[in-house]
Order: C-alpha cells, then structure tokens, then sequence
C-alpha cells in the first residue's frame, strides 16, 4: 500500500533510538500529540503523527472503513519511513488502531502505548449509556457540526479546556463526515478481548480518572486482558489526558519508554 497520499508530522526527524507511531482519537490530527514532542527529544526519538485518512489533511482514499484497514494504513507509514519497527502509541481510536496493528503484525511493534482506549467499548453507568444514545441520535438526526460541538464540550468540559475544545470542535468539523459516522459504528463492533493475549511486547495502559468517553473500568480489563500491560490512573484527567494533563501523561509515558529502551540495549 502506498502511504504517499497520507499527511504525517514528524516531531524530532533525526531521533537516533528509534521511532514512535503516533495514533490520535476520532476526528483529530496528529498534531494532537504536540505536547509530547519533549519526550522524544528527551529520549531521542522520532516521532511520526499520521493524520490518518479522512481527517485532517489525509483524503479518505475510497473503499471499506474498518479497524483493520486503518492498521493497514499504519503499517504503510512505517513502510515508507523504513521502520521495520516502532513503539506504538494510540489514544481512543487511534489506541484501536494501535491494538489491531499489534495483533495483525507484530513483528512491527516494538511496544505499545493505549490511551483512554478500549478492546471492546461499552457504557457501564446510566449517563454513559445516555450519553452514547445522544451522540447517536445527533449522528443520524443532525448535523456534523453539532456532532462536533457535542464531542468537544465531552472531552473537555472545564473552562480552562477552552483552547483544547475549540481545536478538537474545529478538526472534527473538517474531518469527512462519512468516514467519522461509519467509524462511530465500526467501533462500536470493534472487539478484540479473546485475541488479547496475543499481545507480548511491553504495553503501557493510561487511563484518565474522569474519562466519562470509554470508561475507566473497560480499560482496566484491556490491562488485565494483555499479559504484559501495566495500568497508571492520571487524577483529574479526561478523555483529552495528553492535553489537559499533559506533564503528567508525560511522565509515566518517558519513564515507560525509558525502561522499554534501556531493556532493550
């Protein structure tokens, strides 16, 4: 697969210890992981942030819209970076993303970072149950823009957010607005938990306390599902944690790497 076409930044080009695959949400770019370019340049890494296809400044190329397809298209990246291996980070869908990736060629990751991200998604309270239903009635009744409006007020409810929500309001408005309506539903099947096990490289599972997107209770049964993962819990975060706390995601996710590089020597 040719990944000419795909729009990706590079933080830190000339990282010299290796690469990080950089995966963000549903409706973002790979700009979302600006925040994280210290750790690289700290750890001497390059990082390559996809927008990947139908968001950002990447088309959607045609054809079906699956998980699986979009792992393809990761591994397009890598390929045309000539990484034959990279530490994988996903948020939310982009963790999906990361998942299926690991599961469909290993040989290409060499550790994985899942954030606020889930092998099989679904409410555990009454007002997260309420909450998908009205993000699925404004998916079929209303417009992508209000979609927008009501996606970034969830990840980023506070007042101090607001620089955080207008980003994330206006990449979901410019993102392909068939593609993110089919995604909404292929996520909602997605469901990896029986091939978990699979899964044997170091594997970092951060989850925000206040994430009220993919509860914080299916992300401790993805860590529990994985043999090698291990959980942190970031206080006072939400679904935006490599945002809105960015310095402390940071740092659990530089010692992790840390670790996996100095295993790794």
């Amino acid at each position: 697969m040719n990944a000419d076409f795909i729009h990706v930044q590079v933080f830190h080009p000339r990282g010299r210890r290796g690469t990080v695959l950089l995966l963000h949400g549903l409706g973002s770019v790979g700009e979302t992981w600006v925040g994280q370019a210290p750790v690289l340049r700290a750890l001497d890494l390059r990082g390559l942030a996809p927008d990947q296809p139908g968001f950002g400044r990447t088309p959607w190329p045609g054809g079906p819209v699956t998980v699986e397809r979009y792992a393809a298209f990761a591994r397009a990246v890598l390929d045309r970076y000539r990484v034959e291996a990279a530490h994988v980070a996903g948020i939310s869908f982009g963790g999906t993303v990361a998942l299926q990736l690991a599961l469909d060629a290993p040989e290409r990751v060499r550790s994985l970072t899942l954030v606020n991200t889930f092998a099989h998604l679904r409410p555990r309270t009454l007002r997260q149950w309420l909450y998908f239903a009205a993000r699925s009635l404004v998916t079929r009744l209303s417009s992508h823009q209000r979609q927008a409006a009501l996606v970034a007020r969830r990840v980023f409810p506070k007042p101090e957010h607001a620089e955080f929500r207008a980003f994330l309001e206006r990449t979901i408005r410019q993102a392909d607005p068939q593609v993110y309506r089919t995604l909404l539903r292929v996520l909602w099947d997605f469901d990896v938990r029986p091939r978990l096990a699979e899964i044997r490289v170091p594997t970092l599972v951060v989850t925000a306390a206040e994430d009220t997107t993919v509860p914080p209770q299916v992300q401790a049964e993805l860590a529990q599902g994985i043999p090698t993962a291990r959980q942190v819990i970031i206080p006072a975060a939400g679904h935006g944690v490599i945002a809105d706390q960015r310095d402390a995601f940071n740092r659990h996710w530089q010692a992790f790497l840390e670790e996996v590089l100095r295993t790794a020597s």
